[in-house]
């Protein structure tokens, strides 16, 4: 059973910095594309920055310029390295593992940007 594992999330103030992490068990993420999705108090999930087993990144435009994606491949783990955070930036983060016919998901870590 695929098992994805947020940690990293927490109160930062605007212009601050946090990394997330996201731990796969039950999988080699090697050969998948994975990823990160927010989603924000009454608004719906949506994609912050993807990482595929190519090695192609993609951005929100939302996050460009201060969002990295990255994966350890060897510690079955990625990485949101998050900078210059707002306001509009707090909200629950979610990692994904993209995988037919079922998507694999962690179970959230909260993101608060306010001072």
């Amino acid at each position: 059973q695929v098992q994805l594992a947020e940690s990293g999330g927490g109160l930062v103030q605007p212009g601050g910095s946090l990394t997330l992490s996201c731990a796969a068990s039950g999988i080699s993420i090697r050969l998948y594309a994975m990823g990160w999705f927010r989603q924000a108090p009454g608004k719906q999930r949506v994609q912050v920055a993807m990482h595929y087993s190519s090695g192609v990144l993609k951005y929100a435009d939302s996050v460009k310029g201060r969002f990295t994606v990255s994966r350890d491949n060897a510690r079955n783990t990625i990485y949101l390295q998050m900078k210059n955070l707002q306001p509009e930036d707090t909200a629950v983060y979610y990692c994904t593992l993209i995988r037919y016919p079922d998507d694999s998901w962690g179970q959230g870590t909260q993101v608060t940007v306010s001072s």
